[in-house]
């Protein structure tokens, strides 16, 4: 029995790695797509490079929300509205209100939940429109101080991507 799973194994991985190694696009209804990631329609370039704003931009967003709910220091470097002013689609002006638009794109091919903007705006604004404080989001507070001292700076994982 223990052979019979061991192949199984062997035969699932070797499938799995010559699917991912394959440059051909997956037929409609095969696989999932991938993500149409348009360039940003304002600014030069980004903030950090490309590759390490894939890796990272959740912990950038994370540490600047750190930074400006507890200690009040407010930069647009790596802002979300910096990011939503760059990246708001031209057809729909969001980020995130169709399938194709920047954040959507990526979050849907991964499967990860875009939690930013049950408070925060989609849409590039004179300011950062939020929703008021309620029961669900009032927990932020909390948590917030709680992981501040464990976060680890934005220069320190600057300095990890060089």
């Amino acid at each position: 029995m223990k052979r019979l799973l061991a192949l199984g194994a062997v035969v699932l991985t070797t499938a799995a790695l010559a699917w991912a190694g394959s440059d051909a696009p997956p037929k409609a209804g095969s696989a999932a797509l991938k993500p149409v990631i348009t360039k940003a329609v304002k600014g030069e370039q980004c903030v950090e490079d490309t590759d390490f704003m894939r890796r990272n931009h959740m912990e950038l967003l994370k540490h600047h929300r750190d930074k400006v709910v507890i200690e009040g220091i407010r930069t647009k470097k790596y802002s979300l509205k910096e990011c939503i002013s760059c990246h708001a689609s031209e057809t729909t002006g969001s980020v995130a209100a169709a399938k194709d638009d920047f954040c959507v794109s990526c979050h849907s091919y991964a499967a990860v939940k875009i939690d930013c903007f049950d408070c925060h705006s989609t849409k590039p604004q004179g300011s950062m429109a939020m929703h008021p404080l309620n029961a669900e989001t009032a927990h932020y507070k909390h948590t917030l101080a709680a992981q501040a001292t464990s976060k680890v700076s934005v220069e320190e994982m600057a300095g990890v991507a060089q």
